[in-house]
């Protein structure tokens, strides 16, 4: 590598850790364009910064090339996994994210649970700082990295579903709420939030079914009482019959 080479990657690095991400990229560029040595990082970082500015494909590519360049890269394998998961490739994100922890079992440096899950934690109220602020997608970025660190924690999924379903992504939130079911199913909340998701899918059987088993767990949960009491309203049409016109019987099927 020659001195320019590496006064480029010194100054890419520098300002990307400062979030300085246009300067970063400004650099970085030129360090992928010289094409002495491919660097996994670089790429990785690149990817990062087009992540940040909503343009996934292109962050797949870089991140798929710094794990061509280094197979083992933990950190490009997770944001890849992200990446599939912005881009609804569930399947995908699930199979890298399964292939990026074996690899870290591997690994003497891996981080026991009690770790990941504070780290979560952490990703989680960043992401509430982010709602807080109006910036939902900001939100879901952090929740998706906490879920990757512990995909079994259900509450984190049924946040990540809400913003989803509020963004209008009904199938990311679904996809998030069965997933939340499968790790936790004693989970009311999350049978709830899928129950009006399956709805506003126009799955109105389904979505019924979902809170006749929250309430089997919990009987007295009202909001699921509540959802149950509106499905039963809806006419054949998909319209709400009005208060008057549902039977006293209605509420006791």
């Amino acid at each position: 590598m020659d001195e320019r080479t590496k006064q480029l990657l010194s100054l890419g690095r520098e300002h990307y850790e400062k979030r300085e991400f246009d300067k970063a990229e400004h650099y970085l560029r030129q360090v992928l364009e010289r094409d002495e040595v491919k660097f996994a990082d670089v790429y990785n970082m690149m990817g990062v910064i087009h992540h940040d500015r909503g343009r996934f494909e292109e962050a797949q590519g870089c991140f798929e090339e710094s794990l061509k360049i280094n197979p083992n890269y933990t950190e490009a394998a997770l944001n890849l996994a992200v990446t599939y998961n912005d881009l609804g490739r569930y399947d995908e994100a699930k199979k890298i994210y399964k292939a990026a922890l074996s690899r870290g079992e591997e690994s003497p440096g891996q981080l026991d649970p009690f770790v990941k899950g504070k780290i979560a934690n952490l990703h989680a109220e960043v992401a509430q700082a982010y709602v807080d602020a109006g910036m939902p997608a900001d939100a879901m970025h952090e929740l998706r990295k906490a879920i990757l660190l512990c995909p079994t924690f259900a509450d984190l999924r049924l946040r990540l579903a809400n913003l989803y379903r509020q963004t209008g992504d009904l199938d990311a939130a679904r996809f998030e709420l069965e997933e939340a079911v499968n790790a936790k199913d004693g989970y009311v909340p999350a049978h709830v939030a899928l129950g009006v998701v399956l709805l506003a899918q126009n799955k109105k059987d389904k979505a019924m079914e979902r809170w006749r088993q929250a309430l089997a767990i919990d009987p007295e949960n009202k909001a699921a009482a509540m959802y149950l009491r509106m499905a039963r309203g809806i006419k054949d049409t998909g319209s709400m019959a009005p208060v008057a016109e549902r039977k006293p019987d209605d509420e006791k099927k």
